[in-house]
């Protein structure tokens, strides 16, 4: 019994040995690894704090003091007590009066930013017009909430004082295109304006002489009471080009069109006209040889035509700004084609 005790010993002290030689190991590897974070925090998920927290409330702190070097035994103690917190932490039932929905508070705060002068009832009204029915107490904690003030404090904003007088805002701009004719490469000159809250363009003419008669002969046609897109009324934006005479303004001025000239060199505040002009030389004018004047009249009104009726705007919602009935989403795709394919619309058949 005696020989089988001592080789029992003997066995259990090498075990032994060999188990503290791995966590001598293990620890001096940890201390490597720390190393190598610089000082930064080591992030650990919670299956891993989990795993940590089991396994350490099992050791007691006095052997955690030992053997952890990633984090404190205090650190693991207290996920453990936190993993048992868990265990018994139950969800909570709300009780009093439920919260207004977000699509409510969202509608209430777009009809209030959208129209300064509403107040709480007529709000109140719009709302029970879309299905809602939400008390005058409520929308007036909404807009609290929202730092919206009432009805009689609350200031319009730029884009709605601006919007009010879009429709009688018009463009007004010139883009030159290279023509190859009988005499060589030849410049003309284009004239057309642009309706600003529709994007609807209107080409007045094309010359290689944009003189003082040409452009008063484009204004009596855009200004002729029957279909003239220049109204009585009616601002015109423009550039401070010579062609823009003394005797084109004073023509317009006894159309009753208010004249506004943009700064000098600043380009942008014509900008939907200057859009326009980009659109037309990248997407058509710029990809073509022209060869004669009928050649680029016949272009331009391609173009035209595919910009009202086949390319969606982006400033009126990727609209179209001449929209065509809207057709079933089954059935063979269409496709037409301008200037040869250049231009392109799809399309679904009625």
């Amino acid at each position: 019994m005696v020989p089988f005790q001592i080789l029992l010993a003997t066995l259990l002290g090498w075990l032994e040995c060999e188990q503290r030689d791995v966590i001598t190991f293990l620890r001096e590897e940890n201390r490597a690894l720390k190393a190598q974070l610089a000082g930064r925090r080591l992030r650990l998920t919670d299956a891993q704090r989990r795993r940590l927290a089991v396994l350490g409330h099992r050791l007691g702190r006095a052997v955690l003091r030992d053997v952890a070097t990633l984090v404190t035994p205090d650190t693991i103690l207290r996920w453990h007590r936190e993993l048992i917190a868990r265990k018994w932490t139950y969800a909570r039932r709300r009780r009093g009066r439920p919260g207004v929905l977000a699509e409510i508070r969202r509608h209430v705060v777009r009809m209030a930013t959208e129209n300064p002068t509403w107040g709480y009832t007529r709000i109140q009204g719009a709302l029970k017009n879309v299905g809602h029915r939400v008390a005058r107490s409520t929308i007036a904690g909404i807009l609290k909430a929202e730092g919206i003030p009432p009805s009689g404090e609350r200031s319009i904003s730029w884009r709605t004082f601006l919007r009010a007088y879009w429709p009688a805002v018009v463009g007004a701009d010139f883009f030159t295109t290279e023509v190859w004719t009988a005499r060589g490469l030849v410049t003309y000159y284009t004239l057309f304006v642009i309706e600003l809250h529709s994007r609807r363009v209107h080409v007045a003419g094309s010359t290689r002489h944009p003189n003082e008669a040409f452009v008063i002969q484009a204004m009596r046609g855009l200004t002729n009471a029957i279909d003239g897109v220049l109204a009585s009324g009616c601002v015109l934006i423009c550039d401070r080009d010579r062609k823009w005479s003394r005797a084109v303004l004073e023509f317009l001025e006894g159309e009753r069109v208010q004249i506004i000239r943009t700064p000098f060199r600043a380009p942008n505040c014509n900008a939907y006209a200057e859009r326009f002009v980009r659109s037309i030389k990248e997407e058509c004018l710029n990809r073509v040889v022209l060869l004669g004047e009928r050649h680029l009249r016949r272009t331009i009104a391609e173009f035209v035509a595919h910009y009202h009726a086949e390319r969606n705007r982006q400033g009126i919602g990727n609209e179209l700004i001449q929209p065509l009935a809207r057709a079933d989403c089954h059935g063979p795709l269409h496709r037409r084609q301008r200037i040869g394919g250049m231009l392109n619309y799809y399309y679904r058949a009625a």
